[in-house]
């Protein structure tokens, strides 16, 4: 699934930097001008106040390019969202992809996945070492500049922008939009790429807010009643694997917390209810650890793709599991507990606890 995954945002990325200077999507401002596909889509506004159209002409070219084509998009990228939450943002998004790529760099400088987290998520044979700073840095500034130049080749003819870049004969607009871009996208990589994926891009918050509506969409599961199904089924199954109880989400990866938890690219709780995990981008790390993890020990994993009835039941399991648990859960200062519908042996990982509190 991984590797899938890996190969479908390469390809969507190297279609982000060429679709410009291939017209397959760009907008010149230049000419007021919009391209689709390697042709011009003009709605023949011109043609109808030249008198070569009529009013029945020019509506249905309304209707035909531009009103229809949206309901379509938009209606089809909701539908995909409804069903599978943030899946555009886990295996196509251009700036998820950068996200994962700094984030492995930056583990592999300090062993943190973002430079606001207090304590480090250790990962399996990686000792973090500090010659991947210069190199941190340096990516986050050269994906800087990649991203304000492809943005500005949206606008402009790409061959104008990288003919008078190469020459140094760029205009001082372009200059200006090249080094404000720059500076801004360079800072959002090295600080904020976390937040800005969770809380400031409208693309994702769509996609969740719509997905959360659906308590039948495509979520990662957690077996909370798996020590219940343990007391009657204690010989191996068919897949000869021990059958697995929450308990052992202490141990699948001692000393360093659960392995789901530090898998998460987006340190989100995955053993936790839906709303928690408002930002998930369907990668399923979170669920591939967990099989890996329970698998070195003989074990069945706890972690587990639900959708359609059986993210259902999964909702209503966390609400009944919230239910039990607020009489007798301690009250945090705020009149709530923090960890409401998880049993103890699943709470998430100090790590992660902390990273959400600063983001």
């Amino acid at each position: 699934m991984q590797r899938q995954r890996r190969t479908f945002q390469i390809a969507f990325f190297a279609l982000f930097l060429l679709a410009p200077a291939l017209n397959l999507l760009r907008f010149d401002v230049t000419e007021v001008q919009l391209w689709v596909l390697g042709q011009r889509w003009s709605l023949g506004i011109d043609d109808f106040r030249q008198g070569l159209i009529g009013p029945g002409d020019m509506a249905l070219r309304l209707f035909l390019r531009a009103l229809l084509p949206a309901v379509l998009l938009v209606g089809g990228f909701l539908a995909v969202a409804w069903r599978y939450g943030r899946l555009y943002c886990g295996w196509l998004c251009p700036h998820f992809s950068l996200v994962e790529l700094l984030n492995h760099v930056l583990q592999k400088a300090c062993g943190r996945l973002s430079l606001w987290d207090r304590k480090p998520t250790p990962r399996q044979g990686l000792t973090p070492q500090r010659r991947w700073w210069p190199v941190f840095v340096l990516l986050s500034v050269l994906m800087g500049f990649v991203w304000a130049i492809t943005l500005l080749t949206y606008l402009l003819p790409p061959a104008d922008v990288w003919g008078r870049l190469l020459t140094g004969t760029s205009t001082p607009g372009q200059l200006r939009f090249l080094i404000a871009g720059t500076v801004v996208f360079s800072a959002e990589f090295l600080l904020a790429r976390h937040l800005f994926c969770r809380y400031g891009c409208a693309v994702g918050l769509f996609q969740s807010l719509v997905w959360m509506a659906n308590p039948r969409g495509r979520v990662v599961g957690f077996a909370r009643d798996a020590g219940r199904q343990t007391a009657t089924r204690t010989q191996p199954t068919a897949t000869g694997l021990e059958p697995a109880i929450p308990a052992h989400c202490r141990s699948c990866d001692a000393p360093h917390g659960n392995a789901c938890d530090r898998a998460c690219p987006m340190h989100l709780p995955p053993r936790q209810f839906k709303r928690r995990k408002f930002s998930c981008v369907q990668c399923g790390l979170c669920v591939q650890s967990c099989e890996a993890s329970q698998a070195a020990q003989q074990r069945e994993p706890l972690l587990q793709w639900s959708i359609g009835v059986d993210a259902l039941r999964e909702s209503l399991q966390t609400r009944h599991a919230v239910a039990l648990a607020e009489p007798t859960a301690a009250p945090s200062p705020s009149g709530t507990s923090r960890n409401a519908g998880v049993p103890p042996c699943a709470a998430p990982a100090a790590p992660h606890a902390a990273h959400a509190a600063e983001h």
